[in-house]
């Protein structure tokens, strides 16, 4: 049995961000509903008549979805976990057929796109975790067990960029150059710019040594930053299983690049040569690996691989000393940064920033590097504030919030301002919330609702227009493009935490909520919840019963995987019924309201919700005192039993 408290204070006036909120958790059932008729088969795969010629793509097809069962574990509709499911499997089948994937899993290649991927899978295990647990367990094995050929423990190190469940995928393509596009050299450069001897004429790409043999040679073998993000997929399966072996690799794998990057003055090299040293096929270069510091994406692909990496460190040891696998890195570009308008930065990105940043594109604002090569930082842009945001929720410690305050103090635009756009990511809003949670713009919860309103209606335009188009290769992401599902906002609002890491993280969350009734994860329906700070020592949630006559039952938990304790609870009362006013009264006095405190020391406190009731909660918490796991408050196992 878990504490319980039982709401007494009436809902008189539902606050605009309750009735925001149901309503955009309607209007998301409604959307998932139409883009499952319009765009996929009977069988859940998408529709597609094409082949996929290269080894891209496996992505493009699942992060469809990615956020459907993440919705499901918000509150959203009781058969969106089933639809999910239907459309992992049906996705499979089809990428099976396509030849990209063996025994259900890619095949091999890049952790970019692999860990991309792999969040629908993250979410579906969250949700359903016996159901998904065999298979999240063989993935993962993929790694943890040497006889697949992915890992050589003498090393340490992932032995090549492309890696899966094929050990005969080698190299970086299927073909004598990597399938390189002109517009890709002009927004990316080449990799390993340095080969061609200066003042050679430009070859033809496929003959160019950059995008073949010198390419295949230097960057395809190896470990590389970026499969840093294969700790997610490995902790997921420690979660799940609670065995050690899991939390031992991570600890050996994430280990031996924190000492890669310690001797590199702290900042993470990106390239580690078969033979276990760093820029052993670079010619003693720390960067120029296979999406690595140089090529394509620099920070973008290597900062999100690692906070992932030191996050799943940090899980699986409780040590918060893995973070430093990331924290240099981040001080490092955020030491050369400078202030200058976007339109006259160099970035490979601007389809990122140009619908984020919207009219402030012109407005001098502080930029970083995020690439290097041999000339030095180049490719300025904002600070994508993804990484920091999940440091600092990870931590509450004062130097990592301490490192956002300095970022907003050289913004040049104001962090207060919600823009309609809707990123790859399903974030990017971070820098409003983080502002809201500083106590600087109560509004809020209210527009960063309205901007997910509007960004489903836009998909369902999208979708309209779309939906009968036979979808050739070229435009795969249309389907990702018109995905109606947002969980941005719900994330920040109702959990307390950022949207997740999308290259390949594992959810982030201060509180998360179960439907005590239906004994399934998620806000029961009626119900709105707010997050309005995420202090350990004073989270504050308030939980709204909209319904004018049903009660509901909240189960509140403590972090994304009851990591963390509560403490105790102070929660909001109202004892006195006089405000009803007497027989003959044509109107009702304020309600009068006080504080009690109760004791939980626990994971989990359920909330009683009368009809029409609303009780704000400030928890006092005591952050990861637990291992994280999948086990639910309706589990019978206790908390100090093996996740």
């Amino acid at each position: 049995m878990h504490p319980v408290i039982t709401a007494s204070v009436p809902l008189l006036e539902p606050p605009g961000w309750a009735i925001a909120q149901r309503e955009l958790f309607d209007l998301l059932d409604r959307a998932w509903r139409r883009f499952a008729r319009d765009f996929t088969e009977t069988d859940g795969r998408l529709r597609y008549t094409g082949e996929l010629t290269s080894r891209d793509g496996v992505d493009d097809f699942y992060e469809v979805f990615f956020n459907w069962p993440q919705l499901y574990l918000l509150g959203g509709a009781d058969d969106l976990l089933a639809q999910s499911e239907h459309h992992w499997e049906g996705v499979t089948r089809q990428l099976s057929e396509l030849g990209v994937l063996k025994d259900e899993y890619e095949r091999g290649y890049d952790w970019f796109h692999q860990g991309e991927s792999l969040l629908l899978l993250y979410f579906l295990c969250m949700a359903a975790p016996d159901r998904w647990a065999e298979r999240a367990r063989r993935f993962a094995d993929l790694y943890v067990d040497v006889r697949h050929g992915n890992y050589d423990p003498d090393h340490r190190i992932i032995r090549r960029p492309h890696n899966g469940s094929d050990p005969r995928r080698e190299g970086l393509s299927d073909g004598a150059a990597y399938p390189w596009l002109p517009k890709e050299a002009q927004t990316y450069g080449f990799p390993l710019g340095w080969t061609l001897p200066a003042g050679v004429r430009q070859p033809p790409l496929d003959a160019d040594p950059r995008l073949g043999a010198e390419m295949r040679r230097r960057m395809g073998s190896g470990d590389t930053a970026v499969n840093l993000a294969a700790t997610g997929l490995v902790l997921n399966a420690w979660m799940l299983s609670g065995e050690q072996r899991y939390a031992d690799w991570i600890i050996e794998y994430v280990g031996a690049w924190r000492e890669r990057a310690a001797a590199n003055g702290g900042v993470l090299p990106d390239n580690v040569a078969p033979d276990g040293t760093v820029g052993g096929l670079l010619e003693g270069r720390w960067y120029g690996g296979h999406y690595g510091w140089s090529w394509p994406h620099g920070w973008y692909s290597v900062g999100h691989a690692a906070v992932v990496a030191a996050l799943a460190g940090a899980a699986a040891t409780g040590d918060d000393g893995y973070l430093d696998l990331v924290r240099p890195a981040l001080d490092e570009i955020i030491s050369h940064g400078k202030v200058i308008a976007f339109t006259e930065a160099d970035s490979s990105i601007r389809s990122k920033w140009n619908p984020q940043l919207a009219q402030d594109v012109r407005t001098p604002t502080f930029h970083v590097p995020y690439r290097y090569a041999d000339d030095g930082w180049f490719d300025y842009n904002p600070m994508m504030m993804a990484v920091p945001t999940a440091l600092w929720h990870h931590t509450a410690s004062d130097a990592d919030r301490t490192r956002i305050e300095r970022l907003r103090g050289t913004a040049g635009y104001d962090w207060r301002t919600v823009r309609p756009f809707r990123s790859k990511e399903e974030g990017g809003h971070e820098e409003p919330w983080l502002a809201f949670l500083a106590g600087d713009d109560p509004g809020y919860p209210e527009k960063i609702l309205a901007a997910a309103q509007a960004q489903v209606r836009h998909r369902l335009s999208r979708m309209e227009k779309y939906r009968d188009r036979d979808v050739p290769e070229a435009d795969i992401h249309l389907w990702q493009q018109s995905n109606p599902v947002v969980t941005e906002a719900l994330v920040q609002l109702t959990w307390g935490g950022p949207q997740v890491v999308y290259n390949g993280g594992l959810q982030q969350a201060r509180v998360r909520y179960f439907d005590a009734v239906a004994r399934r994860p998620g806000l029961p329906p009626g119900v709105a919840a707010l997050v309005s700070a995420i202090d350990p020592d004073g989270t504050v949630v308030d939980l709204v019963n909209l319904d004018p006559e049903a009660a509901r039952s909240v189960i509140v938990q403590a972090g994304a995987f009851s990591e963390h304790t509560i403490r105790s609870v102070e929660h909001s009362v109202c004892d006195d019924p006089s405000w009803i006013g007497d027989l003959y009264d044509y109107g009702h006095t304020a309600p009068t309201v006080t504080a009690v405190s109760t004791p939980v020391d626990g994971p989990w406190l359920r909330v009683e919700l009368p009809r029409s009731s609303t009780v704000r909660l400030t928890l006092r918490l005591d952050l990861r005192t637990g291992p994280p796991s999948y086990r639910t408050p309706f589990d019978e196992r206790d908390r100090g039993s093996a996740p």
